[in-house]
C-alpha cells in the first residue's frame, strides 16, 4: 500500500472520527441536555453521513473497516474530550487509545497477500 493511499484512509477515518463523534455529541446535548430536537436531527444527520465515509475506503470488507475504525474512534473521542470538555486522560487513556491506534495499523495497512 502507498503512502497516497494510506494518507486518503487516514483521512477519511479522521472525516468519519468527526462525523460519528460529533453527531453523537449533538444527540447527547439534545437529549441529556434538553437542548432541542434540532440538536437531534442535525446530530443525526452527521450519523447518516458517517455511514457513508467508510464506503470510500479501499478495502473491500466492511468489518474490517469498522473494526479499525473503532481504534480510532477510541482515540478521536478522548481526543473530543480534551479539546472541548476539558478531560484530562490519564497514563492509561494514553496507553488504551495508543494500543487502539497500533491496532488500526495492523488492521488496515498489514500487507497481505493476493
Amino acid at each position: 500500500m502507498d503512502a497516497v493511499t494510506i494518507a486518503r484512509s487516514v483521512a477519511l477515518f479522521v472525516i468519519a472520527a468527526l462525523a460519528e463523534i460529533g453527531g453523537a455529541w449533538l444527540v447527547w446535548q439534545s437529549v441529556r441536555e434538553g437542548r432541542g430536537w434540532a440538536l437531534a436531527l442535525l446530530g443525526g444527520l452527521a450519523l447518516f453521513l458517517y455511514g457513508f465515509v467508510a464506503t470510500f475506503q479501499t478495502d473491500p470488507h466492511f468489518g474490517r473497516i469498522l473494526a479499525a475504525y473503532g481504534g480510532v474512534f477510541v482515540a478521536g473521542s478522548l481526543l473530543r474530550g480534551m479539546a472541548l470538555d476539558g478531560f484530562r486522560p490519564d497514563r492509561y487513556d494514553l496507553i488504551g487509545a495508543g494500543i487502539c491506534l497500533v491496532g488500526v495499523a495492523v488492521i488496515m495497512y498489514s500487507p497481505r497477500g493476493a
